[in-house]
C-alpha cells in the first residue's frame, strides 16, 4: 500500500516476525538492499548489537553506539568482529565525533521514542552521513485507528504506561516523526508499517535521505 502527505511517499508493509526486534528487518531491508559491500553502517543505540549483528553477512563495515554500559559488554563479548562504542547518540562531543560526513548508512531501531532530545539526536546523525547517505530510523506506530483499537480493548494504561523505567517518553506519530526529520535537513522520506495487520503496525520504518551539499 502507499499513501502521500505533504509531498512525502509511504510504502507500507506488514513484515510481522516473532521475537524482539527481528519483526523489523524485513521492512529495514526494503530500504538496504542497493547499498553496496565495504558501506560503513551505524547503529545508534544499538543496545546489545543483537539487530546490528544480522547484518555480519553483507560485507559492510558495522559500528555500534550505545549508552548503556551493560549493553555495550554484552556486544563486545558476543560480536567480536563488529566494533561498538559507549556514547550517548545526544551529544554532539565524544567517541561519535570521528563518524562526522564518514558514515553510508545510519540505523536506530526503537530508541527515538526514549529520548529526551531527540532533535539533537537527528542533527547527529545527519551530521555522521555523507552527502546521499541514509538514515533508517524505526520507532513504534501511532495512528488513528491504533489509537481507537487501544482505546476500545482497555489498553491505554498499558501502552502508555509510566511505569516503565527508561521506557517510553516520545510517542510519534507519522505527521510529527516527518516534521523532526525534515526540520533536521533530511529529504526523501519514505515509510513502512511492520509487525501486525496494516494501520495496526507495532512499530513504523523511516529511511530519510542526507541530501547532496
Amino acid at each position: 500500500m502507499t499513501a502521500s502527505m505533504a509531498g512525502i511517499s509511504y510504502k507500507f508493509h506488514d513484515g510481522s516476525h516473532g521475537g524482539s526486534h527481528s519483526y523489523l528487518k524485513p521492512s529495514v531491508d526494503r530500504f538496504l538492499t542497493n547499498v553496496p559491500a565495504g558501506s560503513l553502517v551505524l547503529d545508534l543505540g544499538c543496545g546489545n548489537g543483537s539487530f546490528l549483528s544480522l547484518y555480519r553477512d553483507r560485507g559492510w563495515r558495522l559500528y555500534g553506539s550505545d549508552f548503556s554500559t551493560t549493553g555495550i559488554e554484552f556486544a563486545k563479548k558476543h560480536y567480536p568482529e563488529i566494533e561498538f562504542t559507549l556514547a550517548d547518540a545526544q551529544s554532539p562531543a565524544g567517541d561519535l565525533i570521528k563518524f562526522t560526513g564518514q558514515a553510508d548508512v545510519v540505523i536506530s531501531t526503537e530508541v527515538i521514542e526514549h529520548l529526551y532530545d531527540p532533535r539533537a539526536f537527528l542533527r547527529n546523525a545527519f551530521t555522521f552521513l555523507k552527502p546521499n547517505g541514509i538514515l533508517i530510523l524505526t520507532t513504534p506506530y501511532h495512528g488513528y485507528l491504533k489509537n481507537l483499537a487501544l482505546a476500545a480493548t482497555g489498553s491505554f494504561d498499558k501502552h502508555f504506561t509510566v511505569l516503565w523505567d527508561h521506557g517510553h517518553i516520545k510517542f510519534w506519530s507519522v505527521k510529527t516523526l516527518s516534521y523532526a526529520l525534515s526540520e533536521a535537513g533530511f529529504r526523501e522520506l519514505e515509510m513502512a508499517g511492520s509487525g501486525r495487520l496494516p494501520y495496526l503496525w507495532k512499530s513504523m520504518v523511516i529511511r530519510a535521505i542526507r541530501p547532496a551539499e
